[in-house]
């Protein structure tokens, strides 16, 4: 359930996430999850791919630098309050969600969200334990 995801900063100009991303599948690697948050003049661009140190690598090749960083990949059911017995579970332990966002992953009646908080071993020990998995 803990799983690396790569924090991207890239200036906001035309045709630069465009490029961002075709350097990363260039190298036939598959991003499972994505989210940007931007400004004016610059975003963050999260992902999660299948090897991120590779993708760290390649970054460099466009000069971007990347740093990774642990996040819970969290496994739930596509229904009404789905995400909010995870929030539950965590903010009844203490647990601060920093952000989150879904994934690109999505099979049957399944889905996947991304969770970035202030305790991953705890989180993903809490989670396990109430039977989500990844």
């Amino acid at each position: 359930m803990i799983t690396k995801q790569i924090s991207i900063f890239i200036e906001n100009r035309k045709g630069r996430l465009s490029e961002v991303i075709q350097t990363i599948t260039s190298q036939n690697i598959n991003i499972k999850a994505i989210s940007i948050a931007d400004t004016t003049n610059f975003g963050i661009l999260r992902i999660i791919v299948d090897d991120p140190e590779a993708v760290a690598v390649q970054l460099k090749t466009i000069n971007l630098a990347a740093s990774l960083t642990s996040v819970l990949s969290v496994s739930i059911k596509n229904k009404p309050g789905a995400v909010g017995e995870v929030l539950k579970i965590l903010a009844d332990n203490n647990i601060s969600v920093e952000y989150m966002y879904s994934s690109l992953a999505y099979s049957g009646d399944m889905g996947n969200i991304i969770v970035c908080v202030d305790k991953e071993a705890e989180g993903e020990a809490l989670l396990k334990t109430a039977g989500y998995s990844d």
